[in-house]
């Protein structure tokens, strides 16, 4: 039987669909068995395979970042790392994150030596972190310092009276719940948030002075929540060479006793996202269906998300 020519090219169309499928389902399972073994630690030491000194990035907004943290635990059981060069770009976060990373630094430190490098700034909670580490390189104009800690809490009751609007609320004790952006601080709130800031503001100046190995009386000097540029820093000992990571990697390798021909290699910290291989690929495809130019398609939206949260609790942060 002689097939008429719609029916030939129907199927046709049959098996291209077919054979697209096949290969979609494919993928979808590679990428399955992919993500399980990676989540049992099947790949584990593929990525750093021979001795090197490991290079963290540390930037943009400080938060308790844990996938950072593990990260910093399995470098120190790492017997291929050989030293870190702590790259930071950052002007800081929360209070409560910068503790967090630099407790990570110092258990690290004590079994590998550890050297940042500044970049931009390490401000704030970015500058605590940098604390941690053994040695800090700046380049002449970073910005380094804003010892300090604030809390912010914003005030609508001008705006509501204006729109007409009464905020009622009971609540079991005067001090509970504030302050409130509903109505205006009480003195006695005002006076708890302060005893609040100045207690983790002396533990940040003990920070400093202990790490940098400077009397109290002069850190209280600079730490006033100023910024200084890494000249300046050298100049009060709060940074110790100017320079950039290839000075940081000297000072490893002529102090610490580290071999010379040591690469820095990168080690990134495993998020939930690292898991999606094809998701590059996946947006690309989805921008195409929404009628969407790639190129227009900001593919950093996780960073600018990072960059507009909004941070509860005391801050260590510099506002540039």
């Amino acid at each position: 039987m002689v097939l008429d020519v719609d029916s030939f090219i129907d199927r046709r169309q049959l098996r291209r669909k077919l054979s697209f499928w096949r290969i979609a389902a494919l993928l979808a399972i590679i990428a399955a068995i992919t993500s399980l073994l990676s989540a049992v630690g099947a790949f584990s030491g593929f990525g750093q395979p021979v001795q090197h000194i490991a290079r963290v990035s540390i930037s943009g907004v400080i938060t308790e970042d844990k996938p950072l943290i593990e990260m910093l635990e399995r470098i120190g059981k790492d017997d291929q790392v050989k030293g870190i060069v702590l790259s930071i770009d950052s002007p800081g976060g929360t209070t409560v994150g910068g503790e967090a990373i630099y407790g990570a630094v110092r258990k690290l430190s004590e079994k590998k030596p550890v050297v940042t490098s500044v970049g931009t700034l390490a401000a704030s909670a970015g500058y605590m972190i940098a604390s941690a580490s053994d040695h800090i390189v700046a380049r002449r104009s970073s910005i380094v310092g804003s010892i300090g800690v604030i809390f912010q809490y914003p005030q609508a009751t001008e705006l509501l009276d204006k729109i007409g609007v009464d905020v009622k609320e009971i609540k079991s004790s005067p001090l509970k719940a504030e302050p409130s952006p509903f109505n205006p601080t009480p003195p006695e709130a005002v006076t708890a948030i302060q005893e609040l800031v100045d207690d983790s503001y002396r533990w940040f100046v003990d920070l400093v002075a202990e790490r940098r190995s400077l009397e109290r009386d002069e850190v209280l000097k600079i730490a006033d929540g100023r910024v200084f540029s890494g000249g300046r820093g050298l100049d009060l000992k709060l940074v110790d060479a100017v320079g950039g990571e290839d000075l940081a990697k000297k000072w490893l390798v002529e102090k610490k006793g580290l071999d010379e021909t040591l690469k820095l290699l990168d080690w990134k910290p495993e998020r939930p996202t690292d898991g999606l291989i094809f998701n590059t690929a996946a947006t690309r495809w989805l921008a195409g269906l929404l009628g969407v130019e790639w190129g227009k398609l900001d593919t950093k939206l996780p960073g600018q998300v990072e960059k507009r949260l909004f941070l509860d609790g005391l801050l260590s942060i510099w506002h540039g």
